[in-house]
């Protein structure tokens, strides 16, 4: 599985690569993790109830085609995709989603910050905050979209939204924990213990 580090991207472009990227693939396209932080953006679910866009301002939103409700990208914030061939590498969704959870509480772990999971809400807290968000889209066998841990980042721009539909969910990030406040850094530390997760099919 090849991890790749883009940088900082846009977000538009990016997603159209992810769509391209998974119709595109054969039997033998190699699995990949593109690791980035995109410039300033809202993105909505397919079915997402609108309502929960409070005041995006100057701030670009864009539907796009994962599940879910509305939640923020911007610099500062590690965002993993991971494109894999679930059927191939024998992955459920739940299965992916658990890997990427797991691996956010074992980076959290490293650096002595007490992270987890919560019944019917996707994503990694701590303390009742929300540290990373999870979103997903199955295609032809092939998921895209991933997950987006708050690294180091202006955390306002979540105040103009119900994060993930959730009226006055609080989010923290790693830097402010005690963790790594580099967005490279997190992903340099986050990629080998994602991979490890998958391999054990995100099992505890």
């Amino acid at each position: 599985m090849q991890v790749r580090w883009l940088g900082r991207v846009p977000y538009e472009p990016t997603w159209r690569e992810m769509q391209r990227f998974t119709a595109e693939r054969g039997e033998h396209t190699a699995d990949e993790i593109w690791l980035l932080e995109h410039e300033p953006v809202f993105t909505l679910g397919m079915n997402a109830d609108r309502a929960h866009l409070l005041a995006p301002g100057a701030i670009p939103v864009v539907q796009i085609d994962r599940g879910g409700q509305v939640t923020y990208h911007g610099p500062g914030q590690l965002v993993v995709y991971p494109l894999i061939d679930v059927r191939r590498a024998n992955l459920g969704v739940r299965s992916l989603v658990t890997a990427l959870e797991r691996a956010v509480i074992d980076l959290a772990a490293r650096h002595g910050i007490k992270a987890a999971c919560r019944d019917g809400a996707p994503g990694v807290y701590v303390a009742g905050r929300k540290l990373a968000s999870v979103g997903l889209r199955i295609r032809r066998g092939g998921s895209y979209h991933g997950l987006a841990l708050n690294v180091d980042m202006d955390l306002e721009p979540f105040s103009r939204i119900n994060p993930c539909g959730y009226v006055g969910l609080a989010m923290t990030q790693l830097g402010a924990l005690g963790g790594p406040a580099g967005v490279e850094q997190a992903g340099r530390e986050l990629a080998p213990l994602l991979l490890e997760r998958l391999a054990r099919r995100g099992d505890a």
